[in-house]
């Protein structure tokens, strides 16, 4: 029997009812999953979460998961092999896994087994490794870290599968982890179910690809597709891998779903996002997705086969964030004849008049949404618009700088041209804007860790 490891969120913000209706769905066709992994972190969702831990010691989880595992309840109860595993603890796994125990006691789950992985969060030990050697250059520039002046809010390394297998064989049936990489969701179940050794390189190989094929959620079953028309993405259904010990997958969706499995879907996701295809490195190890084929083998049925391993990498990619100043974009509607030219007046009336106040911003943006500014070229020859968003966006180390700007706007309601709308919206938001620094650690400076307990000793 294949093992089948489904996915049901691809991001933080995904359908929140996706988790129980793939488990439900898959009951009920009489093939249930014996994993569902849920996928919340990206970089952006890093920074997301970095702040709300800077605002609150005991928050910087993904909490949609929170509204998932309460939906979950009778499936665990009912369906006694189903496991969880997912990297929701984002900045603050222990207070995720805390928070899961309260929901799984409301269900009657106290003695279920919660696995929480750290050691991912390298916040403070930045300076030492620094010392020891480690220069985090910038992917991009070179550049090391030393030279970065400004203040650092988060620096997390994606930990790979072997720690989830860890937490799998001492018992869990819930995993919940901070910065790991995609696949590795998927494949720390398959290592643990299968027995693959370490260097099992072309089966683990195999199984990565499964994860990455499944981790974005509904973008292998039809979702971000510009087949939109010809399939129903209102109930889509989210994507099951039944995973063969040879590291082989079929790639399917619970049945009676809306969407699609089909060669063109999966291809499309198995190229998202990889950079060299012959070297498709994570933490566990270096893939080669020249080898892999796909065929169809059934409705919704896509059977993916050949992915080649190598060694993994010596070192680890490190999400590093930090401050970088302040931010602000607001909106409004511009109607009428000449409403192109009027927003891109009142765009620039904006920024002037905000220059004439004694603030010159390092950067701005004047956009005009609807008439060709977001596709130049692509609809120009359409017929002149009648109404467009005017949007103006600013960013400045100096957070007064960026308040000016937002008191910019309702001033126009008397001192501007005919044919605005949109002030009742109120003044738009000043937000902190945290700024990405890609760079690697050697694999040996970072030391995962594993704590297993029951639900009711996580909440003791």
């Amino acid at each position: 029997m294949p093992l089948r490891i489904a996915n049901a969120a691809g991001f933080l913000g995904d359908q929140l009812d996706a988790p129980r209706r793939l488990v439900e769905g898959a009951q009920r066709a009489g093939a249930p999953i014996d994993y569902l992994t849920l996928e919340y972190l990206a970089e952006l969702t890093l920074s997301i979460l970095a702040r709300q831990r800077e605002k609150n010691p005991a928050a910087g989880f993904a909490e949609d998961f929170l509204y998932a595992l309460k939906s979950l309840g009778p499936a665990l109860r009912s369906q006694a092999g189903l496991k969880i595993v997912t990297n929701a603890g984002g900045m603050n796994p222990t207070a995720c896994a805390q928070a899961a125990a309260k929901i799984l006691q409301e269900h009657g789950l106290t003695p279920l087994p919660i696995g929480v992985v750290t050691g991912d969060d390298l916040l403070g030990e930045l300076a030492s490794a620094q010392a020891a050697g480690e220069r985090f250059a910038n992917f991009d520039s070179g550049a090391p870290l030393a030279t970065l002046a400004r203040p650092i809010v988060s620096a997390n390394a994606y930990l790979g599968a072997e720690p989830i297998a860890r937490a799998l064989a001492q018992g869990s049936r819930l995993v919940i982890t901070g910065r790991v990489a995609d696949a590795s969701l998927t494949l720390g179940p398959a290592v643990h179910e299968f027995g693959w050794d370490w260097t099992d390189w072309d089966r683990l190989a195999g199984a990565s690809v499964a994860g990455h094929l499944i981790e974005c959620g509904a973008q292998v079953t039809g979702g971000y597709s510009d087949r939109w028309q010809t399939f129903d993405l209102t109930d889509v259904g989210y994507p099951i891998a039944e995973l063969e010990a040879d590291g082989s997958c079929v790639i399917t969706l619970p049945a009676g779903s809306g969407g699609t499995v089909d060669r063109l879907s999966v291809v499309s996701q198995l190229v998202y996002e990889i950079g060299d295809p012959q070297h498709y490195l994570t933490p566990d190890v270096d893939c080669d997705f020249t080898t892999v084929t796909v065929a169809e083998v059934g409705p919704n049925r896509i059977r993916v086969q050949g992915g080649r391993g190598r060694p993994a990498p010596p070192s680890l990619k490190v999400s590093l964030a930090y401050r970088q100043g302040f931010a602000a974009s607001g909106q409004l509607l511009v109607y009428g004849s000449d409403c192109v030219e009027k927003a891109q007046v009142c765009g620039r009336m904006i920024l002037d008049r905000l220059a004439r106040a004694g603030w010159e911003v390092a950067q701005s943006n004047i956009e005009c949404l609807g008439g060709s500014a977001g596709v130049p070229g692509l609809i120009s020859a359409a017929p002149a618009p009648t109404e467009v968003v005017l949007r103006v966006s600013v960013a400045d180390p100096r957070q007064e700088a960026v308040a000016r700007f937002t008191r910019e706007f309702a001033p126009l309601i008397t001192s501007g041209p005919a044919g605005l709308a949109g002030y009742a919206a109120g003044l738009p938001t000043v937000r902190p804007v945290f700024a990405y620094w890609p760079t690697l650690i050697a694999r040996d400076r970072v030391h995962p860790q594993v704590d297993v307990r029951s639900a009711a000793q996580w909440l003791s």
